[in-house]
């Protein structure tokens, strides 16, 4: 059996290197009804946050995804801090003034821990080298991202026999129904003819309104509708299966299969064919918590 679908947790983690710079990208997803993406990354590559948002929408169709971005310059080969001699110079006219007027004169270090003072010359780093750098990253949270996804179809060889066996379980717990429910119509009109005899036994006539009640009877308590809807549900589960990504058109077959349940229990005669009724919806119940990881 080949394994086509994905679950949707996962890890993924990638490094990079280049001029001086190292960083790290971790990718996690969780269960999501729809995909959405969050980053987080340093300070002045924020054109990667589109670039990882569009990469991750590449790859994946449903769940909660995390990347982060974690990145590092080599010592040495920071940018030299300088001063911004235009902000110093408005900030010393007006602590000037302040002093002429009895304020107390401000100090060196109190002058350079004012906003703006001193600045980190990024913008000396040539463009071309930024765009490499950037493009770089890219690809490592591209390779974060792969990883992510191959950790989530890892998950989906997990769940996919998993999900086998409940389908077949059900399929089971059908064919059982179909065996009981033929045994519905008679049963029902035995109770009612052993009934009306215990309340009624020498009333004339009562044999034929006694059949066409119990008729009426099995008519409401026919479950064959139900139950092939049911097999027709276990078929497309199957071919669901097939047919990635399936999330979503699994979520909704698991309503459908326990709308069928319901009824066949409602609609039930007997106590075997309600025990059985019970237990699917049991099962149904455990599969759609498993199909709940489904991508």
């Amino acid at each position: 059996m080949s394994t086509l679908i994905s679950g949707m947790t996962g890890f993924g983690r990638a490094d990079g290197a280049l001029d001086g710079w190292t960083w790290t990208v971790e990718a996690r997803s969780v269960n999501g009804r729809s995909l959405e993406t969050r980053y987080r990354g340093p300070h002045g590559f924020d054109n990667l946050e589109r670039l990882a948002k569009a990469a991750a929408q590449a790859r994946l169709n449903r769940g909660q995804v995390t990347l982060g971005l974690q990145a590092k310059r080599a010592e040495g080969t920071e940018p030299a801090p300088r001063v911004n001699e235009a902000v110093l110079a408005t900030y010393l006219r007006l602590a000037n003034q302040l002093a002429g007027e009895g304020a107390t004169p401000p100090s060196a270090d109190g002058l350079l821990a004012l906003r703006g003072v001193i600045e980190v010359a990024e913008e000396d780093e040539d463009a071309e080298g930024r765009a490499a750098l950037e493009a770089a990253m890219a690809a490592t949270v591209e390779q974060a991202l792969d990883a992510l996804k191959l950790s989530r179809q890892r998950e989906g060889e997990q769940l996919t026999p998993v999900i086998h066996d409940f389908v077949g379980t059900i399929e089971a717990l059908v064919a059982r129904a179909e065996l009981e429910a033929s045994a519905q119509v008679e049963a029902i009109r035995e109770r009612f003819t052993r009934r009306i005899s215990e309340l009624a036994p020498d009333a004339p006539g009562l044999d034929e309104r006694v059949f066409l009640e119990a008729a009426a009877l099995a008519t409401k308590a026919d479950v064959r509708e139900e139950l092939d809807r049911l097999t027709a549900h276990v078929a497309s589960a199957r071919a669901l299966l097939q047919q990635p990504p399936a999330g979503r058109k699994l979520d909704f077959l698991m309503q459908e299969f326990m709308r069928e349940a319901n009824t066949l229990c409602s609609k039930s005669a007997t106590t075997a064919l309600t025990g059985i009724g019970l237990e699917l919806k049991a099962v149904i119940e455990q599969l759609r918590e498993q199909v709940q990881n489904v991508e």
